[in-house]
C-alpha cells in the first residue's frame, strides 16, 4: 500500500471516529449535566486562570459554555468551540438569555481552526480530556495560546467518581481504536505535564471536590446518566440485545454509587486543576 492510500485511510478512520464522538455527546442532555450538576466549574477555572476584561479567550470543548459563559460575563473576548453543534447551540441560547456575547464555533480539539499564540487564555473545563488522542490535544492548547498567556484545564481524575465510572463502564463498551488514550488520563498530573512538557512554565495544579448532593443516592445517580450522559447512554444502547449484561451494568453502577457515597450520604466527584504559563 502506497503512503497516500495509507493516509488517506487513516483520515477516514479519524473522520468516523470523530463522527462517532460528535454523535455520542448529542445523545441525552449534556446541557442538564452542566447547568444542574456542575454549573460550579465553570467559574471555578475563570477565577483559577485569571481571565480579565478585554482578554482574548478560547474555551476548547466548550459544550453548554460553562466556562465560556462566565469568562464572557467578566468582559473577556471569548470564542466557544465543541466538536458538537447541538451543544453549542444550547449555550448560545443561554448566553442570549443572560445577556453575554460570544463567538460560538464548531471546531475539533485535535485540529483547532485559529493561527498560532491568536488567545491570552485557552481553557477547557471536563471537556478536552474527551478528545481521542491526548497528545494532538495538548499540542493545540499549546499551539494557539500567546507566549506569556495561561492554559487553564479541568479534568476528572482516574481515581474519583466519574473516572471510576468509566472504569465501571469499560467491560460493558466495545474497545477504544488503537490509539485513542482514557480521557481520565488527563485527570493525572503527571500525564498532563508530559503532554504539555518544557513548552509550559509555572504550572500550578490541585486536586479538588465538587460536591454533588443531588445525585448522592445511587439509584438517581445511575437512572440520571442513564437518561442525560451521552457515554452511558450509548453504553446501555451497546448492550440493547443483551439485557443480561444491560442487568449487570445496572448493578455495577449502583454498586459505584454506593462506594463514593460520604459517612453523611453526600457524593463528591475529583477532579484536577491546572494552570500553566505559555513559555
Amino acid at each position: 500500500m502506497s503512503t497516500t492510500q495509507t493516509q488517506t485511510t487513516d483520515t477516514d478512520i479519524d473522520t468516523a471516529l470523530k463522527a462517532k464522538h460528535r454523535a455520542m455527546w448529542a445523545l441525552g442532555d449534556y446541557h442538564a449535566v452542566a447547568t444542574e450538576i456542575i454549573p460550579a466549574l465553570g467559574p471555578v477555572l475563570v477565577e483559577a486562570a485569571g481571565i480579565t476584561a478585554g482578554e482574548h479567550v478560547l474555551d476548547v470543548a466548550a459544550g453548554a459554555g460553562n466556562v465560556a459563559i462566565p469568562a464572557a460575563a467578566a468582559g473577556a473576548h471569548v470564542v466557544a468551540t465543541d466538536l458538537t453543534p447541538e451543544l453549542l447551540d444550547r449555550g448560545r441560547a443561554d448566553a442570549e438569555a443572560r445577556g453575554v456575547r460570544l463567538d460560538w464555533q464548531v471546531a475539533d480539539a485535535e485540529h483547532l481552526p485559529f493561527e498560532e499564540a491568536t488567545f491570552d487564555v485557552v481553557t477547557s473545563c471536563v471537556g478536552a480530556m474527551f478528545a481521542p488522542h491526548h497528545q494532538q490535544t495538548a499540542d493545540e492548547l499549546v499551539r494557539v495560546c500567546r507566549p506569556g498567556g495561561r492554559i487553564g484545564l479541568i479534568a476528572w481524575t482516574p481515581a474519583g467518581f466519574i473516572g471510576q465510572m468509566f472504569a465501571t463502564m469499560k467491560p460493558y463498551v466495545a474497545p477504544a481504536p488503537a490509539g485513542v488514550q482514557p480521557p481520565p488520563l488527563w485527570g493525572d498530573l503527571e500525564h498532563v505535564r508530559e503532554l504539555l512538557g518544557d513548552r509550559v512554565r509555572d504550572v500550578t495544579a490541585s486536586q479538588q471536590l465538587l460536591e454533588v448532593g443531588r445525585l448522592a443516592d445511587p439509584a438517581t445517580f445511575r437512572d440520571y446518566f442513564k437518561s442525560h450522559y451521552g457515554p452511558t447512554i450509548a453504553a446501555y444502547r451497546g448492550l440493547a440485545d443483551d439485557p443480561d449484561r444491560a442487568a449487570e451494568l445496572d448493578q455495577a453502577l449502583l454498586d459505584l454509587g454506593e462506594r463514593f457515597r460520604g459517612p453523611d450520604g453526600e457524593l463528591a466527584w475529583e477532579y484536577l486543576l491546572v494552570v500553566a504559563t505559555r513559555a
